[in-house]
């Protein structure tokens, strides 16, 4: 666009020059011509437009936004035509206590109130694109810096009106994944209206009041002791079972032994001990008799 500009001032330079009556008419001519060529090197320089990839362009033509999109590749274009480029990759806005994240420099993390009229600090990012086909009408009603005309107050809206219904623990706990789905379908009702697509919502952390993250801590190590004395008294229980049992069994033991045994049991189970005693390694002397006394066993290593 420079090039035509600067070649139709040329031109008319050399049309001027021509029209003079002097010396300096003659050179009109060549600046007349000079000036056509800038101006064809101008058009075709301006009427060919690369596209990169992950961008659209959207055409304007003395300020009137042309509906028709420019995709990623080579383009033949109006001249005079002004391309601006949209990116219609996936954009992340983060919206975080930390400095060091999210488009502010400062602390950007929603600060709402629950159910319960608790002060709730949550964390957030926005995962969304440019819809192709809509970058010509968000350029023309929105303009290019949408992300915050359109994409923070949008969100930052949608989650106070949706915290307030629930309460301080259940958006920390219980109800969490159930809140982030309404905050979806909210945002994500409104960007389509503007051209935009919401492709995923992150509450990245949830932020409780000192006093409730004290009382639930509280709750939890009472619970967790709680446990602890219960297994404790189960084991204490299972104990006693087996001592009992283990009590039981040495005495219906004994209540045999005292009522079953005979001489000839007695005799029976005294030659399995000799035996045993002859076969260990150890050498020693059994005087065997005819009583029913234990033998006497001598010399035993």
């Amino acid at each position: 666009m420079f090039l035509i500009i600067l070649g139709i001032l040329i031109l008319v330079v050399g049309i001027f020059v021509s029209r003079q009556h002097d010396r300096s008419a003659r050179f009109g001519n060549l600046i007349r011509i000079a000036g056509l060529v800038v101006i064809i090197i101008g058009a075709l320089t301006s009427m060919f437009k690369v596209i990169e990839a992950g961008t659209v362009g959207v055409k304007t033509i003395f300020g009137k936004v042309d509906n028709d999109v420019l995709y990623s590749g080579l383009n033949v274009i109006n001249p005079i035509a002004e391309i601006t480029p949209f990116d219609v990759k996936t954009q992340n806005y983060t919206m975080s206590g930390a400095t060091d994240e999210g488009k502010p420099s400062s602390d950007d993390a929603l600060r709402v109130l629950s159910a319960d009229g608790l002060e709730v600090v949550i964390d957030m990012s926005v995962l969304f694109r440019v819809k192709a086909a809509s970058a010509p009408t968000i350029f023309r009603e929105i303009g290019t810096d949408y992300l915050d005309k359109v994409v923070r107050p949008i969100s930052r809206t949608a989650i106070r009106d949706n915290a307030v219904a629930y309460d301080a623990v259940a958006l920390f706990s219980s109800k969490r994944d159930e809140f982030q789905a309404k905050i979806f379908n909210t945002i994500n009702k409104s960007f389509s209206a503007r051209g935009l697509e919401l492709e995923q919502l992150l509450v990245r952390n949830i932020t409780l009041p000192a006093s409730v993250k004290t009382t639930i801590e509280s709750k939890i190590n009472a619970e967790q002791e709680a446990q602890k004395m219960t297994f404790v008294l189960q084991k204490e229980r299972q104990e006693a079972e087996r001592k009992r049992v283990e009590a039981q069994g040495i005495a219906d033991y004994q209540r045999i032994l005292s009522t079953g045994l005979s001489d000839k049991q007695l005799q029976y189970e005294s030659i399995k001990a000799q035996k045993e005693i002859a076969l260990s390694p150890n050498a020693k002397v059994i005087i065997m008799g005819n009583t029913k006394g234990a033998p006497i066993i001598l010399g035993g290593n």
